[in-house]
């Protein structure tokens, strides 16, 4: 019962997608402001996904089974990853060996249930969107694994939430060293392209491909894909403050904390222009790679 309390409510999917859809409002609602508009009201989130699930269901001819199955495959992921985030941070002596190795997996997959879904739905502006999502992870997971793996040096080679917080507590946040530091900003513009928001909207691009792979999903299925946007929204950047700021994860500060890195989330989507995919690919291949690389060395020599 305990089990299932945890993956269904609290901090499972219950919690995350309420905060999940909370974070999405307060997305919208500083955009709105820095573009000199009103914005919508707290509960418009919660009422779209509702109209959604009213929606009619419609399938495109000849679309395979995975059209339909994709967008609960990478929900489930998405909670999954959300549980076991707070239930490290809750109860980090209870986290078990390799759950970072788990959490990077299931944070992945969200992006996999995305191009299979786009791809099954034998839409040209769909898989021209999967295609793209395809490049763009190819691009970002190495500088994010390079990231992640900074941080396991630092914590001399945990690769436990758990230990990797308890470090943190004795001996300071990450990000406040040299290769923290540098891992810490690679993260960061790595989480931008897992969210596909900001310079990296380029599956979706409403304005060149119509919304790219959600653009045969209607109904309950594009309910579940923004769902798991809204879940992916609130897990993400509490993933970079466990592994980079865990120095002290009280409930206040850690509120604090996520609202000062989802504001800079915000601001740097609000302020930069989508970016084409082979510059994204550059852009990965080149910087953060580098950035991430450089982290890995001084991470190494204890700086």
């Amino acid at each position: 019962m305990k089990q299932i309390f945890y993956c269904l409510i609290f901090p499972g999917f219950l919690f995350s997608a309420v905060i999940g859809l909370l974070t999405g409002w307060v997305d919208r609602k500083i955009t709105a402001r820095l573009q000199w508009r009103i914005g919508p009201p707290w509960h418009q989130n919660f009422t779209d996904i509702i109209k959604l699930l009213g929606k009619e269901t419609i399938v495109p001819a000849g679309a395979k089974y995975t059209f339909l199955f994709s967008p609960y495959i990478g929900l489930i992921s998405a909670v999954l990853a959300a549980t076991y985030l707070g239930r490290s941070i809750i109860a980090p002596l209870e986290s078990f060996s390799g759950d970072l190795l788990v959490l990077f997996y299931l944070l992945t997959i969200p992006a996999l249930a995305l191009m299979i879904g786009a791809s099954a739905s034998r839409n040209p502006l769909a898989s021209l969107g999967a295609a793209r999502e395809m490049k763009l992870v190819l691009a970002y997971e190495l500088p994010f694994i390079l990231a992640i793996i900074t941080v396991i040096i630092r914590s001399n080679g945990a690769i436990q939430l758990g230990q990797i917080i308890r470090q943190q507590l004795f001996f300071g946040s990450n990000v406040f060293s040299f290769s923290g530091f540098l891992s810490f900003l690679v993260a960061l513009f790595c989480v931008q392209a897992k969210l596909g928001i900001g310079l990296f909207d380029i599956a979706e691009a409403d304005q060149e491909i119509m919304s790219g792979t959600l653009i045969e999903y209607s109904g309950l299925p594009l309910a579940v894909f923004k769902l798991t946007k809204a879940v992916m929204f609130y897990t993400l950047p509490l993933f970079i403050i466990v592994l980079f700021l865990g120095c002290s994860l009280s409930p206040l500060f850690l509120i604090a904390k996520y609202l000062i890195l989802l504001a800079i989330i915000i601001l740097i989507k609000n302020t930069n222009p989508r970016l084409r995919i082979d510059q994204a690919l550059k852009f990965f291949w080149r910087i953060p790679t580098l950035l991430g690389v450089i982290a890995v060395i001084l991470a190494l020599f204890g700086l």
